[in-house]
């Protein structure tokens, strides 16, 4: 049995550097967009490529292997072409360095975009609008050259139910295969955090046997979505719907409202960690997702070695 721990999308230390802080997430408001337009974009999605090279080789510094970037490397990216913007050939220079600095140190790179991305939703523009972004995350692996494999993965929820679990699922299922080979190579469902919603068990029966989706199972999600299996059964079905050649991928956060502040929903992610990941004997990469990151990660693995 090997764990292989990681963090998503910020690095405090970097972010905190000074002179010039690193970090990846430089955006604007829909206003400003629409005021600057693409030039600004380009500026902002070219400084956010210079300092992924940053995060990722301070990884491999720090001997983390596992590591979700940010959905926001390109601020609007769904509203243009990556390819018409005036700096591209710079942006995907650095995607490519990036790419293979990850590659060439064993490091494993994921997305995992926004909410918003419902491909459940009776209405055509929000499915339209959640394939859109979708292509964009699976262009940029493309860019990075990460093979087209759920070793790479672009993970989302199902979303909503719409007071019915059965049709929206078969909408999803239906929409997926709207998809191009980037985004279906790579996509993986998780299990939600709300009783309405969506279990490791539904995904399994209803995604994975249909699609051969597979499951990214969340321990925190467990905890607050519905409880229709135990989390030994939970966990082994989402390891099962992987690929015998690629290391499933879990999620891990511990609530906030347990251990931190009890007037906060139970579905908030604390800023530390009090309980251990759970892998009941299986090999697995964790991204750990406490809001403290990557000092997290390092107070993890002291106070729960091995």
């Amino acid at each position: 049995m090997t764990v292989r721990l990681g963090y998503a999308c910020i690095n405090m230390t970097l972010q905190k550097r000074k002179p010039g802080k690193v970090f990846c997430s430089r955006g604007m408001i829909k206003r400003t967009f629409l005021q600057k337009g693409m030039p600004y974009a380009s500026q902002l999605a070219l400084l956010n490529s210079l300092d992924l090279i940053k995060i990722i080789a301070w990884n491999n510094e720090q001997g983390i292997k596992v590591f979700r970037m940010t959905s926001c490397l390109f601020p609007w990216m769904s509203e243009y072409e990556l390819e018409d913007l005036p700096d591209f050939e710079s942006i995907k220079s650095n995607l490519e360095y990036a790419g293979k600095l990850a590659r060439d140190h064993g490091q494993r790179l994921s997305f995992h975009p926004g909410h918003f991305n419902i491909l459940t939703s009776p209405k055509e523009r929000v499915v339209n609008n959640s394939i859109i972004d979708l292509r964009r995350h699976g262009q940029i692996m493309d860019i990075m050259g990460m093979k087209r494999n759920h070793w790479s993965k672009i993970n989302i929820h199902l979303g909503a139910s719409y007071g019915d679990r059965s049709s929206a699922i078969d909408r999803w299922c239906k929409n997926f295969e709207l998809l191009p080979d980037s985004v279906t190579s790579r996509l993986t469902v998780e299990n939600d955090d709300r009783g309405n919603l969506y279990s490791t068990k539904m995904l399994y029966d209803s995604v994975y046997k249909r699609l051969g989706v597979p499951i990214v199972f969340d321990s925190h999600h467990f905890e607050c979505g519905p409880q229709d299996t135990s989390y030994s059964e939970a966990l082994d079905m989402a390891v099962e719907s992987w690929p015998s050649e690629i290391t499933p991928q879990c999620h891990h956060s511990n609530s906030r409202k347990k251990y931190e502040n009890c007037d906060v929903a139970k579905s908030a992610h604390s800023d530390w960690y009090y309980e251990p990941f759970k892998s009941m004997g299986h090999t697995l990469d964790v991204v750990l997702e406490a809001k403290m990151k990557e000092k997290a990660l390092f107070k993890y693995m002291r106070d729960f070695p091995g």
